[in-house]
C-alpha cells in the first residue's frame, strides 16, 4: 500500500511551495500518493432561515466547483504529468480539523502546508489553525517556508 501524504493549498504562490516539497518527499519515498486539499473556510454555526439554508447549500457547491477547478486540479495535473501519484479534495469547514480528519480517513503519514506572508495561510493557518493542527494532529506537520 502506498505511502499518503497530506498537501494543503491555500489558493495562493505558497501552495505552489507545498506541492513541490511534497513531490519531493514523494520521489524519495517511491510508493506515495499525494492527496491535494483545499479547504474552504466555512462555519455551520450560523442560525439562518430555511431560505437562507438553501442559498448557502447552492453557495457552498458552486465554491466546491471553483476550487476544484482554480486551485486542486491544476496541482494534481501538474502532479500526475511529472509521474507522482496524486488526486485532490475540496471541503467545507475548519481547516486544522479538516485536514487532521483528512489524514485520519487517509491513513495518511504526514501533513504538509506552506506559510506564507500573501494572505490566505498566514490568517487562516499560521496563527491559531497551525498551532492547532500542529498541536493536535494525528500524524506528523510539515509547515514548508
Amino acid at each position: 500500500m502506498p505511502a499518503t501524504l497530506i498537501v494543503g493549498l491555500d489558493g495562493t504562490g505558497s501552495g505552489d511551495r507545498a506541492v513541490a516539497y511534497a513531490k519531493k518527499l514523494a520521489n524519495l519515498i517511491g510508493d506515495c500518493e499525494l492527496l491535494v486539499v483545499y479547504v474552504i473556510e466555512w462555519s455551520p454555526y450560523t442560525f439562518q432561515t430555511a431560505e437562507e439554508n438553501s442559498e448557502r447549500h447552492k453557495r457552498r457547491e458552486e465554491e466546491i466547483v471553483m476550487a476544484t477547478e482554480r486551485v486542486v486540479n491544476p496541482a494534481v495535473s501538474s502532479l500526475l504529468a511529472d509521474g507522482i501519484a496524486a488526486r485532490g479534495i475540496v471541503r467545507h469547514g475548519d481547516v486544522a480539523d479538516l485536514l487532521n480528519s483528512v489524514a485520519e480517513e487517509e491513513n495518511a503519514e504526514q501533513i504538509i502546508v506552506a506559510r506564507t506572508s500573501e494572505g490566505g495561510f498566514v490568517k487562516r493557518v499560521f496563527g491559531t489553525s497551525t498551532a492547532n493542527l500542529v498541536m493536535h494532529a494525528s500524524v506528523p506537520v510539515t509547515v514548508v517556508g
